[in-house]
Protein backbone atom coordinates (compact mmCIF):
# COMPACT_ATOMS: atom_id res chain seq x y z
CA UNK A 1 0.00 0.00 0.00
CA UNK A 2 1.27 2.96 -0.62
CA UNK A 3 2.15 5.31 1.91
CA UNK A 4 -0.06 8.37 2.14
CA UNK A 5 1.60 11.81 2.67
CA UNK A 6 -0.31 13.81 1.14
CA UNK A 7 -4.08 13.72 0.79
CA UNK A 8 -5.35 16.49 -1.66
CA UNK A 9 -9.12 17.06 -1.49
CA UNK A 10 -10.85 18.72 -4.41
CA UNK A 11 -14.05 20.89 -3.13
CA UNK A 12 -13.84 23.06 -0.24
CA UNK A 13 -18.03 22.24 0.10
CA UNK A 14 -19.44 20.29 2.65
CA UNK A 15 -18.08 17.19 1.25
CA UNK A 16 -14.74 18.77 0.69
CA UNK A 17 -14.89 20.17 4.88
CA UNK A 18 -15.74 16.71 6.06
CA UNK A 19 -13.12 14.86 4.27
CA UNK A 20 -10.34 17.00 5.73
CA UNK A 21 -12.18 16.45 9.32
CA UNK A 22 -12.69 13.12 8.80
CA UNK A 23 -8.82 12.47 8.04
CA UNK A 24 -7.62 14.70 11.54
CA UNK A 25 -10.19 12.99 13.62
CA UNK A 26 -8.49 9.06 12.58
CA UNK A 27 -4.89 10.25 13.58
CA UNK A 28 -3.87 11.56 10.39
CA UNK A 29 -0.81 14.08 10.60
CA UNK A 30 0.66 14.12 7.42
CA UNK A 31 -0.02 17.24 4.44
CA UNK A 32 -3.66 17.91 3.48
CA UNK A 33 -4.20 20.33 0.72
CA UNK A 34 -7.63 21.40 -0.10
CA UNK A 35 -8.63 22.77 -3.63
CA UNK A 36 -11.52 24.96 -4.48
CA UNK A 37 -12.28 27.10 -7.25
CA UNK A 38 -15.13 29.47 -5.22
CA UNK A 39 -12.72 31.68 -3.52
CA UNK A 40 -15.03 31.99 -0.21
CA UNK A 41 -14.24 29.58 2.59
CA UNK A 42 -16.55 26.70 3.08
CA UNK A 43 -19.78 27.79 3.81
CA UNK A 44 -23.28 25.71 4.43
CA UNK A 45 -25.10 25.81 0.96
CA UNK A 46 -29.17 25.06 2.51
CA UNK A 47 -29.69 28.17 4.22
CA UNK A 48 -28.64 30.38 0.69
CA UNK A 49 -32.45 29.09 -0.32
CA UNK A 50 -34.03 29.61 2.76
CA UNK A 51 -33.11 31.70 5.88
CA UNK A 52 -30.13 33.56 4.31
CA UNK A 53 -32.76 35.08 1.61
CA UNK A 54 -34.87 36.32 4.34
CA UNK A 55 -35.79 39.68 5.59
CA UNK A 56 -34.06 42.49 8.07
CA UNK A 57 -34.78 42.02 11.53
CA UNK A 58 -36.01 44.33 13.59
CA UNK A 59 -32.77 45.92 14.37
CA UNK A 60 -32.14 45.97 10.33
CA UNK A 61 -29.81 43.17 10.31
CA UNK A 62 -29.25 40.87 7.62
CA UNK A 63 -29.50 37.08 8.02
CA UNK A 64 -25.51 36.18 8.16
CA UNK A 65 -23.35 34.22 5.89
CA UNK A 66 -23.37 30.62 7.01
CA UNK A 67 -19.50 29.62 6.95
CA UNK A 68 -18.63 26.08 8.30
CA UNK A 69 -15.14 27.29 9.53
CA UNK A 70 -12.70 29.88 10.10
CA UNK A 71 -9.41 30.52 8.05
CA UNK A 72 -7.89 30.35 10.94
CA UNK A 73 -9.78 26.67 12.27
CA UNK A 74 -8.92 25.48 8.86
CA UNK A 75 -5.33 26.72 8.53
CA UNK A 76 -4.18 26.18 12.42
CA UNK A 77 -6.23 23.90 14.42
CA UNK A 78 -6.87 21.65 10.84
CA UNK A 79 -3.64 21.87 9.32
CA UNK A 80 -4.63 22.37 6.17
CA UNK A 81 -3.00 23.91 3.45
CA UNK A 82 -5.97 25.88 1.35
CA UNK A 83 -6.18 27.03 -1.55
CA UNK A 84 -8.75 28.91 -3.11
CA UNK A 85 -10.40 31.02 -6.03
CA UNK A 86 -9.16 28.55 -8.96
CA UNK A 87 -10.15 25.32 -10.02
CA UNK A 88 -9.17 22.08 -11.21
CA UNK A 89 -8.42 22.08 -14.26
CA UNK A 90 -7.01 18.39 -15.24
CA UNK A 91 -5.91 15.08 -13.08
CA UNK A 92 -2.93 12.54 -14.19
CA UNK A 93 -4.06 9.45 -12.42
CA UNK A 94 -0.79 8.01 -13.56
CA UNK A 95 1.57 10.56 -12.15
CA UNK A 96 -0.68 11.50 -9.58
CA UNK A 97 -0.95 14.72 -10.39
CA UNK A 98 -4.03 17.19 -10.00
CA UNK A 99 -3.44 20.32 -11.70
CA UNK A 100 -5.17 23.85 -10.86
CA UNK A 101 -3.60 26.91 -13.00
CA UNK A 102 -0.04 26.63 -13.73
CA UNK A 103 0.40 24.24 -10.71
CA UNK A 104 0.53 20.85 -10.38
CA UNK A 105 -0.10 19.59 -6.92
CA UNK A 106 0.73 15.76 -6.62
CA UNK A 107 -1.27 13.54 -4.16
CA UNK A 108 -0.91 10.26 -2.76
CA UNK A 109 -4.77 9.83 -1.63
CA UNK A 110 -6.98 12.13 -3.42
CA UNK A 111 -10.78 12.96 -2.66
CA UNK A 112 -13.11 14.12 -5.51
CA UNK A 113 -15.88 16.29 -4.27
CA UNK A 114 -16.44 18.53 -7.26
CA UNK A 115 -19.98 18.64 -6.46
CA UNK A 116 -22.22 19.64 -9.44
CA UNK A 117 -23.26 23.31 -11.42
CA UNK A 118 -25.92 24.94 -12.22
CA UNK A 119 -28.35 24.37 -14.93
CA UNK A 120 -28.50 27.54 -17.58
CA UNK A 121 -31.10 28.94 -19.96
CA UNK A 122 -29.10 29.86 -22.97
CA UNK A 123 -29.15 33.72 -24.64
CA UNK A 124 -29.70 34.60 -20.65
CA UNK A 125 -26.24 36.06 -20.05
CA UNK A 126 -25.32 39.26 -19.19
CA UNK A 127 -28.84 39.79 -18.67
CA UNK A 128 -29.36 41.70 -15.09
CA UNK A 129 -32.14 39.68 -12.68
CA UNK A 130 -31.42 36.09 -13.97
CA UNK A 131 -29.55 34.03 -11.61
CA UNK A 132 -29.42 30.48 -10.79
CA UNK A 133 -29.24 29.19 -7.11
CA UNK A 134 -26.16 27.19 -6.39
CA UNK A 135 -23.43 29.62 -4.95
CA UNK A 136 -23.20 32.56 -2.06
CA UNK A 137 -22.56 35.04 -4.96
CA UNK A 138 -26.03 33.75 -6.18
CA UNK A 139 -27.47 33.84 -3.44
CA UNK A 140 -26.33 37.40 -2.52
CA UNK A 141 -27.57 38.64 -5.51
CA UNK A 142 -31.31 37.36 -5.31
CA UNK A 143 -31.43 38.29 -1.74
CA UNK A 144 -30.72 42.25 -2.75
CA UNK A 145 -33.54 41.72 -5.55
CA UNK A 146 -36.17 40.44 -3.08
CA UNK A 147 -34.87 43.41 -0.73
CA UNK A 148 -36.01 45.33 -3.95
CA UNK A 149 -39.25 43.93 -3.81
CA UNK A 150 -38.59 42.07 -6.69
CA UNK A 151 -41.53 40.37 -9.17
CA UNK A 152 -40.41 37.34 -9.04
CA UNK A 153 -40.42 33.82 -11.33
CA UNK A 154 -38.79 30.96 -10.57
CA UNK A 155 -38.33 28.52 -14.08
CA UNK A 156 -38.35 24.81 -12.63
CA UNK A 157 -40.75 23.31 -9.31
CA UNK A 158 -38.47 21.30 -7.53
CA UNK A 159 -37.39 22.34 -3.63
CA UNK A 160 -34.74 24.82 -4.41
CA UNK A 161 -37.14 26.77 -6.82
CA UNK A 162 -39.99 26.07 -4.45
CA UNK A 163 -37.97 27.77 -1.13
CA UNK A 164 -36.69 30.65 -3.51
CA UNK A 165 -41.39 31.42 -4.29
CA UNK A 166 -41.68 30.77 -0.46
CA UNK A 167 -39.14 33.56 0.36
CA UNK A 168 -40.53 35.92 -1.87
CA UNK A 169 -44.46 35.54 -1.05
CA UNK A 170 -43.55 35.60 3.01
CA UNK A 171 -42.21 39.08 1.80
CA UNK A 172 -45.34 40.09 0.62
CA UNK A 173 -44.02 39.77 -3.03
CA UNK A 174 -45.35 38.09 -6.45
CA UNK A 175 -44.62 34.69 -6.77
CA UNK A 176 -44.83 32.42 -9.91
CA UNK A 177 -43.59 29.00 -10.61
CA UNK A 178 -43.48 27.47 -14.38
CA UNK A 179 -42.40 24.24 -14.72
CA UNK A 180 -42.32 22.10 -18.11
CA UNK A 181 -43.72 18.72 -16.70
CA UNK A 182 -47.27 18.42 -16.10
CA UNK A 183 -46.31 17.22 -12.40
CA UNK A 184 -43.69 18.65 -10.86
CA UNK A 185 -41.15 17.10 -7.73
CA UNK A 186 -41.45 13.50 -9.65
CA UNK A 187 -37.85 12.36 -9.55
CA UNK A 188 -37.49 13.25 -5.89
CA UNK A 189 -40.94 12.10 -4.53
CA UNK A 190 -42.93 10.18 -7.78
CA UNK A 191 -46.06 11.39 -9.48
CA UNK A 192 -48.81 10.88 -6.56
CA UNK A 193 -47.04 13.11 -4.27
CA UNK A 194 -45.33 15.27 -6.35
CA UNK A 195 -48.98 16.74 -7.25
CA UNK A 196 -50.07 16.74 -3.39
CA UNK A 197 -46.75 18.54 -2.26
CA UNK A 198 -46.95 21.21 -4.81
CA UNK A 199 -51.11 21.95 -4.36
CA UNK A 200 -49.07 23.76 -0.91
CA UNK A 201 -47.69 26.55 -3.88
CA UNK A 202 -51.89 27.12 -4.22
CA UNK A 203 -52.91 27.06 -1.16
CA UNK A 204 -49.77 29.91 0.11
CA UNK A 205 -50.56 32.30 -2.99
CA UNK A 206 -47.86 31.29 -5.54
CA UNK A 207 -48.97 31.04 -9.08
CA UNK A 208 -48.05 27.66 -10.34
CA UNK A 209 -47.53 26.94 -13.84
CA UNK A 210 -47.06 23.33 -14.90
CA UNK A 211 -47.10 21.50 -18.08
CA UNK A 212 -45.59 24.56 -20.23
CA UNK A 213 -41.84 25.50 -21.48
CA UNK A 214 -39.88 28.86 -21.58
CA UNK A 215 -39.19 30.26 -24.80
CA UNK A 216 -37.93 33.02 -23.96
CA UNK A 217 -36.74 35.71 -21.36
CA UNK A 218 -37.09 39.41 -22.24
CA UNK A 219 -35.72 42.47 -21.34
CA UNK A 220 -32.99 45.68 -22.17
CA UNK A 221 -30.18 44.86 -20.22
CA UNK A 222 -32.30 43.80 -17.30
CA UNK A 223 -35.22 41.18 -17.11
CA UNK A 224 -38.38 42.25 -18.01
CA UNK A 225 -40.53 39.55 -18.81
CA UNK A 226 -40.75 35.71 -18.94
CA UNK A 227 -42.59 34.38 -22.17
CA UNK A 228 -44.06 31.13 -22.08
CA UNK A 229 -44.16 28.42 -24.91
CA UNK A 230 -48.35 28.95 -25.28
CA UNK A 231 -47.11 32.81 -26.03
CA UNK A 232 -48.40 33.98 -22.32
CA UNK A 233 -45.78 36.61 -20.69
CA UNK A 234 -45.36 36.95 -17.10
CA UNK A 235 -43.43 40.67 -16.02
CA UNK A 236 -40.70 40.19 -13.92
CA UNK A 237 -38.03 41.61 -12.46
CA UNK A 238 -36.16 38.61 -10.89
CA UNK A 239 -35.68 35.33 -12.53
CA UNK A 240 -34.43 32.42 -10.70
CA UNK A 241 -33.67 29.34 -12.81
CA UNK A 242 -33.82 26.27 -10.79
CA UNK A 243 -33.65 23.43 -13.45
CA UNK A 244 -31.29 21.06 -11.99
CA UNK A 245 -27.77 20.62 -11.95
CA UNK A 246 -24.65 18.80 -13.84
CA UNK A 247 -21.95 17.26 -12.27
CA UNK A 248 -18.98 18.84 -12.30
CA UNK A 249 -16.67 16.49 -14.22
CA UNK A 250 -15.38 18.03 -17.19
CA UNK A 251 -11.94 18.71 -15.59
CA UNK A 252 -11.79 15.02 -15.13
CA UNK A 253 -11.95 14.43 -19.42
CA UNK A 254 -8.78 11.85 -20.31
CA UNK A 255 -8.23 10.62 -16.30
CA UNK A 256 -9.05 7.05 -16.68
CA UNK A 257 -12.08 7.61 -13.89
CA UNK A 258 -15.22 6.44 -15.65
CA UNK A 259 -17.66 9.21 -15.75
CA UNK A 260 -21.33 8.49 -16.23
CA UNK A 261 -24.05 10.74 -14.59
CA UNK A 262 -20.86 11.80 -11.92
CA UNK A 263 -18.20 9.61 -11.25
CA UNK A 264 -18.93 6.01 -11.03
CA UNK A 265 -17.72 4.40 -8.00
CA UNK A 266 -17.98 0.97 -6.08
CA UNK A 267 -19.71 1.44 -2.45
CA UNK A 268 -16.51 1.95 -0.93
CA UNK A 269 -16.97 5.22 -3.09
CA UNK A 270 -13.70 4.40 -4.80
CA UNK A 271 -13.53 5.32 -8.28
CA UNK A 272 -11.47 2.17 -9.49
CA UNK A 273 -8.46 4.29 -9.96
CA UNK A 274 -5.40 3.71 -7.14
CA UNK A 275 -6.03 6.20 -4.74
CA UNK A 276 -9.04 8.06 -5.44
CA UNK A 277 -12.13 8.54 -4.12
CA UNK A 278 -15.41 10.67 -4.81
CA UNK A 279 -17.95 11.97 -2.65
CA UNK A 280 -20.76 14.35 -2.45
CA UNK A 281 -23.16 15.72 -5.29
CA UNK A 282 -20.12 14.25 -8.29
CA UNK A 283 -20.01 10.31 -6.79
CA UNK A 284 -22.48 7.76 -8.72
CA UNK A 285 -22.04 4.92 -6.18
CA UNK A 286 -23.77 1.82 -5.78
CA UNK A 287 -25.37 2.18 -2.18
CA UNK A 288 -25.17 -1.34 -0.78
CA UNK A 289 -28.59 -0.26 1.82
CA UNK A 290 -30.82 0.18 -1.15
CA UNK A 291 -29.17 -2.32 -3.30
CA UNK A 292 -29.03 0.48 -5.76
CA UNK A 293 -26.81 2.73 -7.72
CA UNK A 294 -27.49 6.35 -6.82
CA UNK A 295 -26.18 9.91 -7.08
CA UNK A 296 -27.44 12.12 -3.96
CA UNK A 297 -27.35 15.75 -3.80
CA UNK A 298 -28.64 16.51 -0.24
CA UNK A 299 -26.65 17.91 2.81
CA UNK A 300 -26.54 14.28 4.68
CA UNK A 301 -25.31 12.53 1.85
CA UNK A 302 -22.33 15.00 0.87
CA UNK A 303 -21.43 15.82 4.99
CA UNK A 304 -21.36 11.30 5.37
CA UNK A 305 -19.81 10.14 1.93
CA UNK A 306 -17.06 13.22 2.81
CA UNK A 307 -15.92 11.59 5.88
CA UNK A 308 -16.34 8.05 4.23
CA UNK A 309 -14.33 8.66 1.65
CA UNK A 310 -11.75 9.94 3.18
CA UNK A 311 -11.26 7.42 5.76
CA UNK A 312 -10.98 4.95 2.73
CA UNK A 313 -8.43 7.13 0.73
CA UNK A 314 -6.49 6.88 3.84
CA UNK A 315 -6.61 3.19 4.32
CA UNK A 316 -8.06 1.05 1.66
CA UNK A 317 -7.32 -2.01 2.85
CA UNK A 318 -9.70 -1.19 5.30
CA UNK A 319 -12.00 0.50 3.49
CA UNK A 320 -15.72 0.43 4.48
CA UNK A 321 -18.85 0.13 2.45
CA UNK A 322 -20.78 3.21 2.66
CA UNK A 323 -24.65 2.33 2.88
CA UNK A 324 -27.48 4.72 3.76
CA UNK A 325 -31.22 5.23 4.03
CA UNK A 326 -31.22 9.18 1.72
CA UNK A 327 -32.44 11.80 3.98
CA UNK A 328 -33.17 15.00 2.43
CA UNK A 329 -35.31 18.20 3.72
CA UNK A 330 -37.30 21.14 2.34
CA UNK A 331 -39.08 24.54 4.12
CA UNK A 332 -42.02 25.97 2.13
CA UNK A 333 -44.20 28.29 3.81
CA UNK A 334 -43.32 27.44 7.46
CA UNK A 335 -44.00 23.73 6.26
CA UNK A 336 -41.48 20.98 6.79
CA UNK A 337 -41.63 18.17 4.07
CA UNK A 338 -38.97 15.41 4.64
CA UNK A 339 -37.92 12.26 2.97
CA UNK A 340 -36.42 9.53 3.24
CA UNK A 341 -35.38 6.23 1.21
CA UNK A 342 -36.04 5.66 -2.65
CA UNK A 343 -39.17 7.02 -4.38
CA UNK A 344 -38.56 4.13 -7.07
CA UNK A 345 -41.69 2.55 -5.77
CA UNK A 346 -44.61 0.07 -6.61
CA UNK A 347 -47.34 1.40 -4.85
CA UNK A 348 -46.97 4.88 -2.56
CA UNK A 349 -50.16 4.99 0.07
CA UNK A 350 -51.04 7.97 2.13
CA UNK A 351 -51.48 6.81 5.53
CA UNK A 352 -52.37 9.53 7.82
CA UNK A 353 -53.82 13.17 7.00
CA UNK A 354 -54.66 14.99 3.95
CA UNK A 355 -52.45 17.19 1.59
CA UNK A 356 -55.68 19.33 0.69
CA UNK A 357 -55.50 20.76 4.36
CA UNK A 358 -52.18 22.31 4.14
CA UNK A 359 -51.20 20.19 7.75
CA UNK A 360 -49.74 17.12 8.53
CA UNK A 361 -49.20 14.46 6.48
CA UNK A 362 -47.51 10.91 5.81
CA UNK A 363 -47.23 8.60 2.77
CA UNK A 364 -44.76 5.72 2.27
CA UNK A 365 -43.72 3.86 -0.32
CA UNK A 366 -43.80 0.17 -1.54
CA UNK A 367 -40.89 -2.25 -3.62
CA UNK A 368 -42.08 -5.61 -3.53
CA UNK A 369 -42.96 -6.81 0.23
CA UNK A 370 -40.90 -4.05 1.52
CA UNK A 371 -40.70 -0.38 2.51
CA UNK A 372 -38.44 1.47 0.61
CA UNK A 373 -39.29 5.22 1.08
CA UNK A 374 -41.92 7.61 3.50
CA UNK A 375 -42.77 11.21 2.81
CA UNK A 376 -44.06 13.56 5.32
CA UNK A 377 -45.36 16.75 5.68
CA UNK A 378 -45.00 18.34 9.00
CA UNK A 379 -44.59 15.36 9.89
CA UNK A 380 -40.90 15.62 11.80
CA UNK A 381 -41.46 13.31 15.11
CA UNK A 382 -42.07 10.59 12.34
CA UNK A 383 -39.93 10.09 9.59
CA UNK A 384 -36.62 9.28 11.48
CA UNK A 385 -38.84 6.31 12.53
CA UNK A 386 -39.40 5.24 8.86
CA UNK A 387 -35.59 5.62 8.35
CA UNK A 388 -34.83 2.90 10.85
CA UNK A 389 -37.31 0.90 9.11
CA UNK A 390 -35.81 1.04 5.71
CA UNK A 391 -32.07 0.52 7.10
CA UNK A 392 -32.99 -2.46 8.78
CA UNK A 393 -35.32 -3.56 5.83
CA UNK A 394 -38.49 -3.29 7.32
CA UNK A 395 -41.60 -5.32 5.94
CA UNK A 396 -44.78 -3.04 4.29
CA UNK A 397 -47.09 -4.87 6.15
CA UNK A 398 -45.14 -3.80 9.25
CA UNK A 399 -44.97 -0.17 8.16
CA UNK A 400 -48.84 -0.26 7.44
CA UNK A 401 -49.65 -1.52 11.62
CA UNK A 402 -46.82 1.30 12.79
CA UNK A 403 -48.87 4.21 10.33
CA UNK A 404 -51.93 3.12 11.79
CA UNK A 405 -50.18 3.16 15.37
CA UNK A 406 -48.61 6.92 14.60
CA UNK A 407 -52.44 7.77 13.38
CA UNK A 408 -53.93 6.81 15.85
CA UNK A 409 -51.76 8.28 18.81
CA UNK A 410 -51.81 11.53 16.93
CA UNK A 411 -56.00 11.63 16.76
CA UNK A 412 -56.02 11.39 20.35
CA UNK A 413 -53.16 13.43 21.35
CA UNK A 414 -55.25 16.02 19.26
CA UNK A 415 -58.76 14.98 20.60
CA UNK A 416 -57.02 15.80 24.01
CA UNK A 417 -55.96 18.77 23.49
CA UNK A 418 -59.57 20.18 22.31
Amino acid sequence: MTEVRRLVVVGASLAGLRAVEAARKTGYDGEIVLIGAEEHLPYDRPPLSKAFLGAADESGALPEVPWFRTEETLRDELGVDVRLGAPATALDTDARLVTVGDDAIAYDALVIATGAHARVLPGTEGLDGVYPLRTLDDSLAVRDKLEAGARTVVIGAGFIGSEIASTARKRGLEATIVEALPTPLVRATGHEMGAAIASLHELNGTTLRCGVGVSAIEGDGKVERVVLADGSAIDADLVVVGIGVIPSVDWLAGSGLTLDNGIVCDENLWTGIPGVYAAGDVANWFNPTLGERQRMENWTAAAEQGAAAARNALDPDNAKAYGTVPYFWSDWYDVRIQFVGSPDADEVRLVDGDPASGGRWVALYRRGDRLIGALTVNGQTEIMKYRVQIMKGGSWDDALAFAETRRRAHEEKLAASV
